[in-house]
């Protein structure tokens, strides 16, 4: 049995960053980011995913050696892997999206012998999780964790990404986490408050819903009790891609474990904080870093 299996597609990012003329051409998608930060903290790790020809060796051999497993990530032939475009602005505190092309959608029939895990994550980053996808999985964990980043976004014909609405909305009815940033929770429930949109996400049966803010933390709500949690400075700042995909992460490899959810959410800010210090899912520190941040937050977050 696995701590947490990441569900959703490997993508190809170019990051487009203020500073550079051409882009840095790294490995993405929400899993990536999630089973990365999940094995720093000694999780038992898995993915379920689908890639194209395209989608490099090297990339595999890097993720083998992290000891991801990669058993249920389908190679499909003469299909290309996700990639996206990344351009972010010159303080890089946003960015403008687009799809460059998106892999087919996971189908049930792929999952032939699903992982078994405690914690199963589910983070699409372009429609291709379905309903009968998470239905079979949830069977296959004792918790379920959902970032619905990639239901939420919509692709024009130039591969231009806008937000809209959750399409399926049976999908909260399995999920026991939620994860998402502001804007992608204002989609899915279409309220702009924030303490409004976190119980209507509750109303679902959801336990613990998590709203990341950034560089003021993270909003997380647990029996509609809600904790602000702050986040940790980071040394430097090059790179804001996949901050909260790295949260839910270190949130998830503390969580497994029993952890209280103010602890887990630490870790997470910890991870993040790091993961902004390189370029990619490249750099997440080592673990005694990761816990001296989350304990300097910890304690911060008690005493205030």
């Amino acid at each position: 049995m696995f701590d947490v299996v990441s569900v959703g597609h490997f993508a190809i990012d170019s990051i487009f960053l203020p500073d550079r003329k051409t882009p840095f051409v790294v490995l993405g998608g929400s899993v990536a980011y999630v089973s990365l930060a999940a094995r720093r903290l000694d999780a038992r790790v898995s993915v379920v995913s689908k890639v194209g020809n395209d989608f490099p060796e090297a990339y595999r051999w890097w993720l083998g050696q992290e000891d991801i497993d990669l058993s249920n990530v389908v190679k499909a032939e003469n299909a290309r892997t996700t990639r996206f475009e990344l351009k972010y602005n010159s303080d890089l505190s946003d960015r403008v999206l687009r799809s460059e092309t998106r892999m087919a959608p996971i189908t049930v029939e792929e999952m032939s012998h699903p992982p078994k895990a405690m914690a199963v994550h589910v983070g699409p980053v372009a429609g291709e999780v379905s309903y009968d996808v998470v239905e079979k999985l949830r069977s296959c964990c004792d918790f379920m964790s959902l970032d619905p980043q990639g239901l939420v976004r919509r692709f024009d014909e130039a591969g231009n990404v806008s937000l809209g609405p959750l399409m399926d909305r049976r999908l909260l009815d399995h999920v026991d986490i939620f994860k998402s940033s502001l804007v992608e929770i204002q989609a899915v429930t279409g309220l702009s408050d924030l303490d409004q949109a976190m119980k209507a996400v509750h109303d679902y049966g959801v336990k613990i819903v998590i709203v990341t803010l950034g560089a003021n933390g993270a909003a997380v709500s647990v029996e509609d009790a809600i904790h602000n949690v702050p986040a940790f400075k980071p040394e430097k700042l090059v790179d804001p891609t996949g901050a909260g995909d790295a949260f839910i992460g270190g949130f998830l490899a503390e969580y497994v474990r029993g952890e209280d959810c103010s602890w887990c959410s630490c870790v997470g800010a910890a991870v993040a904080s790091l993961v902004v210090e390189g370029v990619g899912p490249t750099f997440f520190g080592d673990k005694e870093e990761i816990r001296r941040r989350a304990l300097f937050l910890y304690e911060k977050e008690i005493k205030e």
